[in-house]
């Protein structure tokens, strides 16, 4: 599988330069608003429930109304809040951004942040009556990717092995310490920074409650990340299998992870058929048992085809309504 599976626009967005800044700085820094049309169907809200289910990391934020991330341009993190507009059938965002010169970029990835179903996604309907019933009860729910890949690889590492709620607490603390605040108007956001947390120490790490392994992985990707040997521009341009061979050469990186980037950051159709609660909704969906292996799930979803990222995210989302503290 190669780059062309996936959205053309993912490609460019953190590779967006700030050749903007070139614009007049009379524009920097004032309170800009805009509107973003997006195609339907598209459920906005519960699409991104996602971000609020297992508590508030102050990295990916969504209260129910707004949505405030960072989105990384060059060398910065920009920050933007937006609120839904529109239906369904017809989305919209008006979005928030406290420096109009990064409009082109912010607006580019929004339009890119939630999956589009595939022209094959009619097809599997017709095909898997389970997909077709979780379709109609979640019409238009869509993957939300996540851009910034040391976020995404630190939101993997965090939730190895413990409760949802509890990886999203340690996140916050890594936040608020290692991280950098950004305002738009009255809300804030943080983005984690990789070059203090590549000069961290594991006991400072661990004084948030990571264990010792996870606060060493997370140094040792923010080292990668900080020393440009790892970027999600270098990898939307390689194959998956060289993707998870790339990912899982670093430490505490294990296929799955690498699996989830392929799915949340470059939007490939990726099963991610070791997780835990992938199993779980796969095996109580198709094969009647809770927890099947991680080949009986490969073999239940292979008809998924190109609409595996969007079939994924419906039956997570049945399963995170029947367990909703985790």
């Amino acid at each position: 599988m190669n780059d062309s599976n996936m959205p053309a626009s993912v490609t460019t967005i953190t590779s967006a330069t700030t050749s903007t800044t070139a614009t007049n700085n009379t524009n920097a820094l004032l309170l800009h608003t805009f509107e973003v049309r997006l195609p339907g169907p598209l459920d906005i809200p519960a699409s991104l429930e996602l971000f609020r289910h297992s508590g508030d990391d102050l990295i990916d934020r969504w209260d129910g109304t707004t949505l405030v991330r960072t989105l990384p341009i060059g060398s910065q993190k920009v920050a933007y809040a937006c609120t839904i507009a529109g239906t369904v059938d017809e989305p919209a965002l008006h979005v928030t951004i406290e420096d109009a010169r990064y409009r082109e970029a912010i607006e580019r990835a929004l339009k890119a942040s939630f999956v589009a179903a595939p022209p094959e996604f009619a097809e599997l309907l017709r095909a898997d009556p389970i997909i077709a019933a979780l379709d109609e009860r979640h019409r238009g729910l869509r993957p939300v990717l996540q851009f910034d890949l040391l976020a995404a690889l630190v939101r993997s590492i965090s939730a190895q092995q413990v409760n949802l709620r509890w990886a999203a607490i340690t996140r916050r603390r890594l936040a608020e310490t290692f991280g950098e605040r950004h305002t738009v108007g009255q809300h804030f956001v943080y983005s984690l920074n990789a070059e203090r947390l590549a000069a961290a120490s594991v006991e400072e790490i661990r004084a948030l409650q990571f264990t010792t392994r996870k606060a060493e992985y997370i140094t040792g990707v923010a080292r990668a990340i900080a020393g440009g040997k790892l970027s999600l521009d270098t990898l939307a341009q390689l194959p998956d299998e060289e993707i998870i061979a790339r990912l899982t050469a670093l430490r505490g990186i294990g296929r799955w992870t690498a699996e989830w980037i392929l799915a949340r950051s470059l939007g490939r159709p990726t099963v991610v058929a070791g997780d835990l609660g992938v199993r779980k909704a796969v095996g109580l969906a198709y094969l009647g048992t809770p927890l099947p292996s991680e080949k009986a799930v490969r073999e239940a979803t292979a008809h998924w085809g190109t609409s595996s990222a969007i079939a994924q995210a419906l039956l997570l989302a049945s399963l995170s309504q029947s367990a909703p503290t985790m």
